[in-house]
């Protein structure tokens, strides 16, 4: 795993790059505009000694001749930093001075006015080379004047150009770039300001984070973590208030189960110890199934909070084999169990486990709240949408009760039975995990409907059959 880095080095990375990327362009681009200056000027001063040397070109009785004292010769050649170089030759006689080994193009080739330029080399060294026609007097005859230099002057100017233009932008950058590292430093003082305050802050403190004077850029990250702070307090509160409820719960079957132990144990003989027994016996099995709601309960919400392994089921055959196991339950009470199916196969993406869950606390509610020898219905449909309904024929329940039935802990009052208020809970917190649609509505019997509506299989998962466990 790669260690983090500052995101204040990244920014200035960033901006680094491009920056020396345009300023090397740019020293390139300088110097051969430079250099292209520097060519430009000192072609024009070897085209002036050029034309000069082509002024000793004189005609004398129709003969071509080229006369130049020694010290003028010195005189033009001297430089204290190129070496200079010429040649004169003419149509007729060939070569006539200079140095004849200066390369230079034929006299047939050149143009009559216009001058050559060429690069070449001379004594190993690179040199340029202008050279230009002249016609002296009246001679019909054409003579071709080359003047060649080294080319140190020429690289010397441009070097010294360039570094000219180098300086100061190199020390642009460098201002430029405590000015960029400044801005990126003052660009994220909010988010060090925000870690600040943050980190002052006790493991209790869920109120907002305020955003006052806070950029738009970083108004985002405090509102996505005071949406989590919000989330996180109502997680807390509704973790304190189930454990409260929890507590208040188990405390009534303990209390009971505490003092029917002490009247047990005050009973001499075993007839006068059986009620307390029976008693202890319903309280243990009460805290028992209060227990395992809990548990049931815990689990769903540990489900929802990840990502669970959901499985291709078969509704039909699922809610089929619970109300086989359901059936010697419903019969100890004198009810009907009956089921009501399709012979196509209802298929739904789901966690077994859990939607046995789900459908043994419907079971549970409609056997423990529903008319004595009366019938409980289970449907499966698949048309138009997937549906799992339990319809007892009990008391029923007022719109204001069936909203608040999936509360945790409530019970409606004055409703028969031990239970423990969490049934309903359950089924809405798997519902929930399933993205399955519950609803609680009257029975046309007068008593109670609970509809499930389940969306379709997801492709591609893998097929599962649940196991069977008796009714709890």
């Amino acid at each position: 795993m790669p260690e983090p880095q500052s995101l204040r080095i990244q920014l200035l990375r960033r901006l680094i790059w491009p920056l020396l990327i345009v300023v090397l362009l740019d020293v390139a681009v300088s110097y051969f505009v430079a250099l292209h200056f520097a060519n430009l000027t000192y072609d024009r001063w070897l085209l002036d000694s050029a034309r000069s040397l082509a002024q000793q070109v004189k005609s004398y009785k129709d003969q071509v001749t080229f006369e130049l004292p020694p010290i003028a010769v010195e005189v033009f050649r001297w430089d204290a930093t190129d070496k200079t170089f010429f040649k004169i030759e003419s149509q007729e006689k060939g070569f006539m001075a200079g140095d004849r080994t200066l390369p230079s193009p034929a006299i047939h080739a050149m143009g009559v006015q216009q001058p050559y330029y060429a690069d070449s080399l001379m004594q190993g060294e690179p040199i340029r080379v202008v050279s230009v026609l002249t016609t002296p007097g009246t001679s019909d005859e054409s003579v071709m004047v080359s003047v060649a230099e080294t080319l140190r002057k020429r690289r010397g100017l441009a070097d010294e150009i360039i570094l000219a233009v180098a300086l100061p932008q190199l020390l642009l950058i460098v201002i430029t770039l405590l000015h960029v590292w400044t801005s990126i430093r003052q660009g994220l003082r909010p988010l060090d300001d925000l870690t600040r305050l943050i980190a002052r802050r006790s493991a209790r403190e869920l109120t907002p984070i305020s955003d006052a004077g806070v950029p738009l850029e970083v108004r985002s990250l405090t509102h996505t973590i005071n949406a989590l702070l919000e989330r996180l307090a109502s997680a807390m509160a509704a973790q304190r208030r189930f454990i409260e409820n929890a507590a208040h719960q188990l405390r009534t079957p303990l209390a009971g189960l505490k003092l029917q132990a002490e009247r047990a144990s005050r009973a001499d003989k075993l007839e006068t110890m059986q009620p307390a027994l029976a008693h202890i016996r319903h309280a243990a099995d009460r805290v028992a199934r209060l227990s395992t709601q809990l548990l049931v309960l815990a689990r769903s919400e540990s489900s929802s909070q990840g990502s669970p392994e959901l499985q291709a089921l078969d509704l039909v055959e699922l809610a089929r084999d619970a109300c086989v196991e359901w059936a010697p339950k419903a019969l100890e009470r004198g009810m009907d169990l009956a089921f009501e199916g399709t012979a196509e196969t209802l298929t739904i993406a789901g966690e077994p486990t859990l939607l046995r869950e789900l459908l043994n606390n419907l079971f549970d509610n409609a056997l423990r709240y529903g008319r004595a020898g009366g019938t409980t219905v289970v449907a499966v449909s698949g048309h138009p949408d997937i549906t799992l309904s339990v319809e007892d024929d009990g008391p029923g329940m007022s719109l204001d009760e069936a909203g608040r039935a999936t509360e945790r802990f409530y019970r409606i009052p004055g409703s028969p039975g031990d239970g423990c208020g969490l049934g309903l809970a359950i089924v809405k917190e798997i519902a929930d995990l399933h993205q399955a649609r519950l609803r609680i509505g009257g029975a046309a019997a007068g008593g109670t409907r609970i509809e499930l509506t389940f969306p379709k299989q997801t492709p591609n998962l893998p097929e599962a059959r649940p196991e069977r466990r008796a009714p709890g």
